[in-house]
């Protein structure tokens, strides 16, 4: 009988670093993800469920406030759509089990990884190649959105004044990486 091992995942953007005195452009940690499509009448089962209230206002997303969702949150990404990532690597699919009504959720952790892009530089490096206003009046904390970055698409979260954090496609990790740390090098101030 032959013998099997685990395979372990790999992480794309391991070891990377990049940006300047103003902004650092870091691998994101590990994650579980849930691109998930739902009608209005499974949100607030799916909310209960997935332990984060899914948000129902354009460009906005929330972080779940019980102790055992801790690291969750849920992104606004269409009229019908969200983007739900848990930090500590739950299995949110399962999660969804038994929920009434009309949805769709798809794990999309091995599809995804995010790049952090965090200081008083870090607006400016994502502005680079962002066609988005993202100043605080316009895209203040918590705002997220689908957009581009360059040539690729992305989800954008504004975690904090000065962090966003990047969703991108594994396989456009590699170029999205490098043109925040490019861009980081020198960002308008």
């Amino acid at each position: 009988m032959a013998k099997s091992e685990a395979v372990q995942p790999h992480y794309p953007l391991e070891g990377r670093l990049g940006g300047s005195a103003f902004v650092s452009v870091s691998p994101g940690e590990p994650a579980s993800r849930l691109a998930l499509r739902a009608r209005p009448e499974a949100l607030a089962s799916l909310s209960k469920a997935l332990g984060v209230k899914l948000p129902e206002k354009p460009k906005t997303s929330t972080r779940a406030t019980a102790v055992k969702a801790k690291g969750r949150r849920a992104a606004w990404i269409g009229p019908d759509e969200w983007l739900v990532i848990d930090e500590n690597g739950a299995d949110l699919l399962a999660a969804c089990d038994g929920v009434d009504g009309v949805f769709s959720a798809v794990d999309v952790s091995n599809r995804n990884t995010a790049i952090i892009v965090s200081g008083a530089g870090a607006e400016a490096t994502i502005s680079a190649g962002c066609p988005q206003n993202l100043s605080m009046d316009v895209f203040p904390v918590g705002a997220c959105s689908r957009t581009l970055l360059g040539k690729t698409e992305i989800i954008l979260l504004r975690e904090a004044e000065d962090v966003f954090r990047v969703e991108v496609w594994r396989s456009f990790s590699a170029y999205a990486f490098a043109f925040l740390a490019d861009s980081g090098r020198s960002p308008m101030m």
